[in-house]
């Protein structure tokens, strides 16, 4: 059986398409710059990489690209093959705390969440109401980034502000990249043979969270009302002192939304060191960069921070600590220099089983601990695209 993972955003679209229940990737595809003249695309199957480019005015027209890919690289001899299209969605509030088959119902309540999600949200809906044109009668699934932090105690989502703000506007902490520290519960709970296992994830990339995961369910996480809240990350702040932005708004004469911009797009790595991808920022430090060298420390001291902070919410009581996502997998000095400033905890890294670890190295996954490390620690890949298609078959084959 053949299901179809796309991943929306505003000018752009990832698509997996899997065979299951063998979890098996056939083809994907990668189409940027939607709505731009130079928009273009790139399909992986069987290896290869192949490149396509064409202006593509709106969604509907890149879903067509889509299609006409998966038929012309024989993916599929027709499109009846596909069965169920899971569709990666930003947020889902207070009333998605799991993945949901797509009705009218769910398109409104995506719609009317579009106040939290504002960069996420149309391009998500674009992406689910064109392939819904297209494919009428193949069911479809929502698989929400914020569903599993939806078990966080009240203590840990709510924000000391005015507590009619939560019951008028839903002012609390939902959390992000769910679907992510999802999949690496999963598979730690399998790794370690344990059901109710403490974890603290490191999900750190371009966009980064952390989450405490007790008994096998979120506890805490880093991001909050929307994904800019928490660490340090490529383009955006994290957390900072909220009055800031009336302060800058009142010395520059910038709008509200112009600052809200600017601590999404313009900040973190980028803001401190004028690279936003951590390997530019890595490069420049190694030449002496004096800024690339301070955002470096600045974004491991706020990693090591929030592992602390966690531990010491989990009582100590920690099974593993994991690093995942783009640096999490890639960055194996920021692993080694964050694991350093956890050693007053009894953390310690073994540097050598560190280094051997990376996209681009043989081992991509592994315990990188030291032997007297009091927690283990774990480079684990994370696969949100397989998390999102395991959620549409489960849904699709048991409704």
């Amino acid at each position: 059986m053949k299901f179809l993972c796309v991943n929306a955003g505003s000018s752009s679209l990832k698509f997996q398409l899997f065979e299951m229940p063998e979890e098996k990737v056939i083809i994907s595809g990668y189409i940027e710059k939607i709505g731009l003249e130079d928009s273009f695309w790139t399909t992986k199957i069987n290896g290869e990489k192949i490149k396509g480019a064409k202006y593509l005015k709106n969604h509907s027209e890149a879903v067509e690209v889509l299609l006409n890919e998966l038929l012309e690289n024989k993916a599929v001899k027709s499109l009846d093959e596909i069965k169920g299209v899971g569709h990666r969605v930003l947020h889902g509030g207070e009333k998605y705390s799991d993945s949901v088959i797509i009705t009218d119902e769910v398109i409104q309540d995506i719609r009317d969440l579009t106040k939290l999600g504002p960069l996420h949200h149309p391009g998500n809906l674009a992406g689910i109401e064109a392939l819904k044109e297209v494919l009428p009668d193949v069911p479809m699934v929502a698989v929400y980034d914020t569903a599993f932090h939806q078990t966080m105690p009240k203590e840990n989502y709510l924000y000391p502000v005015p507590y009619e703000w939560y019951l008028k506007y839903g002012v609390r902490k939902y959390g992000f990249h769910g679907t992510s520290h999802k999949y690496i519960t999963t598979v730690m709970k399998e790794k370690l043979g344990k059901k109710d296992v403490n974890l603290i994830i490191c999900h750190i990339g371009s966009g980064a969270s952390i989450s405490a995961i007790k008994d096998g369910k979120c506890f805490d996480t880093t991001m909050g009302i929307t994904p800019l809240d928490g660490l340090m990350m490529g383009t955006r702040s994290g957390s900072i002192d909220p009055s800031i932005l009336e302060y800058v708004c009142k010395e520059s004469g910038e709008s509200i939304s112009d600052v809200t911009n600017a601590l999404n797009k313009k900040s973190g790595l980028l803001g401190v060191s004028g690279f936003s991808d951590s390997r530019d920022v890595e490069n420049a430090a190694a030449s002496g960069d004096e800024r690339a060298i301070l955002a470096l420390n600045m974004y491991n001291d706020r990693v090591a921070k929030y592992i602390a902070d966690y531990y010491i919410e989990l009582k100590g009581e920690v099974d593993a600590i994991v690093f995942t996502a783009g640096v999490g997998e890639n960055g194996i000095a920021a692993r080694e220099e964050i694991i350093e400033r956890l050693k007053p905890l009894g953390i310690t890294v073994d540097k050598a089983l560190n280094s051997l670890i990376a996209s681009f190295k043989d081992k991509h996954e592994g315990l990188i601990s030291g032997k007297d490390s009091k927690v283990d620690v774990y480079v684990i890949p994370t696969n949100e695209e397989l998390m999102i298609i395991k959620d549409t078959y489960n849904l699709v084959c048991n409704k």
